[in-house]
């Protein structure tokens, strides 16, 4: 008994039939199995009955086109009739369909063409579903690797010519502390200045233009030179050491030092770590000088402010607890920052598009939680009274 059915186009016409036998199947196809004819094809092709057939034939010789969308459709239906069972054959196509046809048995296990409407409520329930689930992964994940750290770093505290690589250590300092001089002096310059002009616009309508110097300096140490330069080395070192490490991944460098029992936390996260953790307090006291010199360059040309009058109005208006506050938030940020760039150099899959793709994730961690870091801190200390 045959069977016939047709999946229609404009331009394309793609069928099947069906040729029955005692004990056996067969699946003649015909026409174009392209892409276009994909939808309709995949339908049809799930609603065949194989009934008592324990035998089974895809005969796709008489095909006039088919592209990897059609030929997958036949390799997936061969496998849905082999999972039930039956015996099925090898697949015949033109000759000049072999390369394909092998492809896509033996590379791929997924079909290359995935038909959903991601605009209805199911798909956008499956997608907060998804991202709930991998946001719960990566916060276990992170924490887990924070515990295994800490144990390795106390480690290297109680033994630290064993497990501390000390030239490592000085290398990490002059690459994320040393080298960073130039941009975060620069734009904590230029941030002075902005902070300035704009803070003596706003006074000059009260007549208060001397207390723009109270504006800068609470600003700057506090708050705001501690915070840029966090964001500078995170976009700056913490892409670095993702990138690093991640390309390590892909060489196979980290599997070889695991092989030869080498200690990857201790040779690669805890230098990068500890280096960060010394230099970012020490450049966010650069940028705090660097800003203050910005400003009371701004407050001579624009307000007539000489030096002098500057350090003596600033040193009235902040004190110790000021500059503590910023500077005692700038070894948590580089924790925080060193963590994660290793933490997802370590998650790099072994090609250069997985690297590019954490290297990013990494940033926009690294800056989202310094942030909420900084939030809460000021909340912290407007609580205690600092």
């Amino acid at each position: 008994m045959n069977t016939a059915h047709e999946a229609e186009s404009s331009n394309t016409r793609a069928r099947f039939r069906l040729e029955r036998g005692q004990r056996s199947l067969r699946l003649v196809a015909e026409g174009a199995w392209t892409t276009r004819d994909a939808a309709s094809l995949d339908q049809r092709l799930r609603e065949i009955e194989m009934g008592d057939a324990s035998d089974a034939e895809i005969d796709g010789s008489g095909l006039e086109r088919i592209d990897s969308a059609g030929t997958w459709l036949l390799v997936r239906t061969k496998r849905d009739w082999e999972g039930q069972g039956k015996r099925v054959g090898p697949i015949s196509l033109p000759g000049m369909y072999s390369s394909l046809l092998h492809t896509v048995e033996h590379e791929h296990t997924a079909p290359p063409v995935v038909i959903h409407n991601r605009h209805t409520l199911p798909a956008f329930v499956e997608r907060v579903g998804k991202a709930t689930f991998h946001g719960m992964q990566q916060g276990t994940g992170i924490l887990s690797y924070v515990g295994r750290v800490t144990l390795e770093w106390l480690e290297a505290l109680y033994h630290p010519r064993g497990n501390l690589r000390v030239a490592a250590l000085f290398h990490q300092i002059e690459e994320t502390g040393i080298n960073a001089l130039p941009i975060v002096g620069l734009l904590a310059f230029l941030i002075g200045i902005v902070l300035a002009y704009q803070g003596a616009d706003q006074l000059k309508r009260f007549g208060a233009e001397i207390f723009t110097i109270n504006l800068l300096g609470v600003g700057l140490l506090r708050e705001i030179a501690g915070l840029i330069t966090a964001i500078i080395i995170a976009g700056r070192s913490g892409s670095a050491f993702t990138a690093q490490i991640g390309t390590m991944r892909v060489n196979e460098e980290i599997d070889a030092m695991q092989t030869i029992g080498i200690n990857t936390v201790d040779a690669l996260v805890l230098p990068r770590i500890l280096g960060l953790a010394i230099a970012l307090p020490l450049l966010t006291f650069y940028a705090d000088i660097m800003g203050m010199i910005g400003g009371a360059v701004m407050c001579y040309f624009d307000l007539h402010i000489t030096l002098p009058v500057f350090m003596r109005q600033l040193q009235e208006a902040i004190s110790v607890n000021t500059f503590l506050v910023g500077i005692i938030k700038a070894p948590v940020f580089a924790l925080i920052i060193g963590l994660v760039g290793c933490y997802e150099g370590l998650q790099v899959e072994r090609n250069a598009a997985s690297v590019g793709r954490l290297t990013t994730r990494s940033v926009v961690e690294s800056v989202f939680l310094v942030i909420v870091l900084d939030a809460a801190f000021s909340i912290i200390f407007s609580i205690i009274g600092i």
